[in-house]
């Protein structure tokens, strides 16, 4: 009876973690776009988590404080990118690792792949000299490769485009097994497949190693780890009282060489096994004590009557505290998934006054015609905004409306690898074929105002360009660009749709374009 309550009792999840339940949660409140399979793009997108959660996931609610640092070396020869490095930097004086080890819906991943029931690494000499290497990493991949690519204006989240595993559980994973993405499956090669194959190394990594990521590869956790014998809140010895008993190195699974160091995630585990109580957590009363009647049992010390009864009221009111925290626990989790309820089911009006006939087609009551956005139908219309090298023009241009010349419209972006490939082509078409073609390149709402802007790039790299420009607008439903979810975008960049003279869809690319590939949609309608 004894073994099978202590083994119910392991079960029982620590505060810990459930603070890591219910931040992966908050990070990932977007439930809809697990189900829709478009990500969110709403304001909230400008603000980072503090935690290594992929941008590109369906269900994340904030930025990836990563992501965004790398974007930021990126742009900071056009403008100094106070916002994201000033928040990294709150985030390490405020709480250093604790980020890691309470707040990082990654690292949560890792724990739980570790408890499989397999034999386990443990630390050694050879993990204390490999957990050097996340710094060479954080260096190299988030500081250098950006800011030499940010020069040429050539934006490279090195880090996110090849290695992150995050991105690829989280982003690519999360996105491709929605049947809605199911056209961006024939977009992947080569790098994907290198990112897969990482992945895989990462989770069979964690089952066997604890942390396997976040000890050896992660720049994010040696950022952090920077800041813990600063930061606010965290663990702290106080060498002082400290015995060097060495009870708390070895309780510990990670590659510390003394407590609170920078490789220390502050998890708390070595607070039980102090047995002069020199182990404490610092600025915040939310952590509680040990049991500290266990530990003066485990001192050997002797307690008289009063000792007992002032330590059991202590323990009464660690007991009343946690019951606090608990209930206070359960109704955050309540309030979350209420809200997410919510905005799930919550209903966006229309942009257009479109209606479903009796086919159950989209018809339009202005045009008094069928309107879609696949190949033979009247294509969907709408008034774009306008850009130029200087910005917005104050025009815009309705692709729809181009009556009597093909029309080709190309959704892209400057942090787009892809598109930025393809764009020469469609500017090798817009000039050989001036006369009878239109070739409208919309760029997406992301990013659009950055350092690195649309408007930066087209006058660098299209200034006299026979393309047109324009710039998309926010879906009401603020989880993608309004034109780009009208005509069936998903979240996959680049894609490209070809109209005739009499505005009908005649093509559709929803992966990259090769010059070849419009050349002949061009010549085929033109003859």
């Amino acid at each position: 009876m004894t073994k099978l309550f202590t083994k119910l009792k392991s079960l029982i999840p620590t505060k810990r973690r459930l603070i890591q339940l219910y931040t992966a949660l908050l990070f990932n409140a977007n439930i809809k776009g697990f189900i829709s399979g478009q990500i969110y793009k709403g304001p909230l997108k400008n603000a980072c988590a503090p935690g290594l959660n992929c941008y590109s996931c369906p269900g994340a609610s904030g930025a990836c404080p990563l992501g965004s640092l790398q974007n930021a070396f990126a742009n900071s020869g056009k403008r100094t990118p106070y916002y994201v490095i000033g928040i990294i930097l709150l985030y390490g004086i405020i709480l250093g690792r604790t980020i890691c080890g309470f707040l990082c819906p990654f690292g949560l991943i890792q724990e739980l792949l570790h408890k499989i029931p397999t034999p386990k690494l443990k630390k050694n000499k050879f993990t204390k000299v490999l957990s050097y290497l996340k710094y060479v990493i954080l260096v190299f991949l988030v500081v250098i490769v950006p800011i030499l690519y940010g020069i040429r204006n050539v934006p490279l989240p090195a880090f996110c485009k090849y290695i992150c595993p995050a991105g690829t559980l989280e982003g690519a994973i999360g996105l491709l097994y929605n049947k809605v993405n199911e056209s961006s499956l024939g977009m992947l090669g080569p790098l994907f497949t290198w990112k897969f194959a990482l992945l895989v190394a990462f989770i069979v990594g964690s089952i066997f190693i604890y942390r396997f990521f976040c000890r050896f590869f992660c720049p994010l956790g040696a950022l952090y780890g920077l800041f813990n014998k600063f930061s606010i809140l965290g663990i702290k010895l106080e060498k002082s009282a400290c015995v060097d008993c060495g009870r708390c190195i070895n309780k510990c699974k990670v590659d510390i060489s003394h407590v609170g160091d920078h490789e220390c995630v502050n998890c708390g585990e070595c607070l039980d096994v102090c047995p002069t109580n020199a182990i404490r957590w610092s600025g915040s009363k939310i952590f509680l004590p040990p049991n500290e009647i266990d530990a003066a049992k485990e001192k050997g010390a002797p307690l008289d009557d009063v000792e007992k009864a002032e330590l059991e009221v202590k323990r009464t009111k660690v007991k009343k505290r946690n019951l606090v925290l608990q209930i206070t626990a359960a109704v955050l989790a309540a309030a979350l998934l209420a809200s997410a309820l919510v905005y799930y089911n919550f209903i966006y009006e229309e942009p257009h006054t479109i209606h479903v006939d009796e086919n159950g087609d989209d018809y339009c009551d202005e045009c008094r015609t069928l309107i879609g956005n696949e190949v033979g139908y009247p294509c969907y219309g709408y008034d774009i905004k306008l850009v130029d090298e200087n910005g917005l023009t104050g025009e815009t241009f309705n692709p729809a409306n181009n009556r009597d010349k093909i029309t080709i419209i190309n959704f892209w972006g400057v942090w787009c690898s892809g598109c930025l490939k393809e764009l020469p082509y469609f500017d090798r078409i817009a000039s050989e074929y001036s006369d009878s073609v239109t070739v409208f390149a919309v760029h997406t709402v992301l990013d659009f105002d950055s350092a690195m802007g649309a408007d930066d790039y087209i006058r660098e790299h299209y200034p006299d360009s026979e393309m047109l420009f324009g710039k998309d607008e926010t879906h009401p439903s603020a989880t993608a660009d309004e034109y780009y979810t009208m005509l069936g975008g998903t979240g996959a960049y680049p894609i490209t749709i070809i109209l005739d003279g009499d505005g009908i869809i005649i093509e559709k690319f929803m992966h990259e374009v090769t010059y070849e590939e419009l050349r002949a949609v061009v010549e085929g309608e033109l003859n």
